[in-house]
């Protein structure tokens, strides 16, 4: 369990009086620029979580240790990132748990590696770009540190898989439908292969091919999160929300294709 006391070298979340949020690492006699005035750093070193501290104009702001959800989406980044509201149900939706073995396609910045990791899941990771590989381990180790199961290769996964007995397969790529036939040899029986797609007609495509492997028990699902604005007698939903990012679609590994279980029964 951390200590409440901010330390030397670990990031902090500072939030200013108009809510604007500012992810920093903690270094001895550095600072901290904004338009609403200067933060010593040493005034966070060793100071309470959830504490206010003054900066040079006198303007307060609250300092805490950041969630995985202000990392992920505050965090130095070369490929878009998938949003809080998403890896939430990717983890259910997956069912990832611990000592999983996660082949991860796509991992551009590491928010969904971070996410995975989190939940105990083993994770191998292809990405065909060497830049974003980088750019993900770098965020994933100055998040949770180097001493984490993430083993990340550069290679195209529409070329073939080299794991097997996989428990989850999860893809965030263009054309998943191109991997498809090597999941269905890299996953062991009753393993999930999900995907994360920003169009329906990508998401169609997937369906198609998924029915024509060993594949069952499909659902794609979009996330909507809307917030509210609560102030005393005053109720509505806040003006702006997060909608459309993505369909996820998941699919179980079968033995063999099966239209239901009633067709089953009466083989």
């Amino acid at each position: 369990m951390s200590s409440a006391e901010l330390v030397l070298g670990e990031r902090v979340m500072l939030i200013d009086a108009k809510d604007r949020h500012y992810l920093i690492t903690l270094r001895a006699d550095a600072a901290f620029h904004t338009h609403a005035g200067i933060v010593q750093h040493n005034d966070l070193i060793g100071a309470l979580e959830g504490s206010l501290v003054r900066g040079s104009t006198e303007r307060s702001f609250l300092v805490l240790r950041p969630t995985l959800s202000d990392v992920v989406l505050k965090m130095p980044r070369g490929a878009q990132v998938i949003y809080p509201k998403d890896l939430g149900a990717i983890l259910m939706q997956a069912d990832i748990g611990p000592g999983m073995r996660v082949l991860e396609a796509g991992v551009g910045s590491g928010a969904l590696s971070m996410t995975l990791l989190r939940a105990g899941a083993l994770i191998t990771g292809y990405e065909i770009r060497e830049d974003f590989a980088q750019q993900a381990i770098k965020n994933v180790h100055d998040m949770m540190g180097t001493d984490v199961a993430y083993d990340v290769h550069i290679r195209d996964v529409t070329q073939g898989i080299d794991e097997t007995e996989l428990d989850r397969i999860i893809l965030d790529m263009p054309e998943p439908w191109d991997v498809v036939n090597h999941a269905e040899h890299a996953l062991r029986p009753g393993g999930i292969l999900l995907s994360y797609l920003p169009t329906i007609n990508q998401t169609q495509l997937l369906r198609e091919t998924l029915r024509q492997h060993s594949f069952g028990l499909e659902e794609t699902v979009e996330i909507l999160r809307r917030t509210w604005h609560i102030d005393g007698r005053s109720v509505r939903p806040d003006h702006r929300m997060v909608a459309h990012t993505g369909f996820l679609t998941s699919a179980r590994r079968l033995v063999r294709r099966v239209e239901s279980v009633e067709s089953v029964e009466s083989v």
